[in-house]
């Protein structure tokens, strides 16, 4: 199970750079559910790992569902939106991450053969088209 966040600034996607399996790939903040971590605070968590920033969860873009061929491995994405509330300059990132950018919708579109999966670009164009669901649809029990 693995959150990922689409954080929007001035009309930018913030993206993370990371090195994985030998290549330097892109995606959004992102990772691994943690033991006795809501989905919420993942998505929380991660985001601030992976790039520095601090921000506040919006909605819910959805869930998805991948098997990566290389693997076989199977992930269970879930998603949201995020507006950048506070950068930490100077706060290491996570292992394997390069950098944080900020990338119009254009030109994470147009470096697709760099992205991750292809839960990256399918979690921004149904951001993109509207796709909003309440964060109250999420439960920890």
């Amino acid at each position: 199970v693995t959150v990922a966040t689409v954080v929007v600034r001035d009309g930018r996607l913030l993206c993370v750079e990371e090195r994985t399996n030998g290549h330097v790939v892109i995606n959004q903040p992102a990772g691994h559910l943690e033991p006795d971590e809501s989905l919420l605070e993942a998505a929380l968590r991660e985001t601030l790992e992976e790039t520095a920033w601090d921000v506040r969860l919006t909605a819910f873009i959805g869930a998805y569902q991948w098997k990566a061929p290389e693997t076989s491995r199977h992930y269970l994405r879930f998603a949201f939106a995020a507006e950048p509330v506070r950068e930490h300059p100077g706060r290491s990132l996570d292992t394997g991450i390069l950098r944080a950018l900020w990338m119009t919708p254009e030109e994470l579109a147009a470096a697709r053969e760099r992205h991750r999966s292809p839960l990256v670009w399918q979690v921004v164009e149904d951001f993109l088209g509207g796709r909003r669901q309440p964060l109250s649809m999420l439960h920890k029990l």
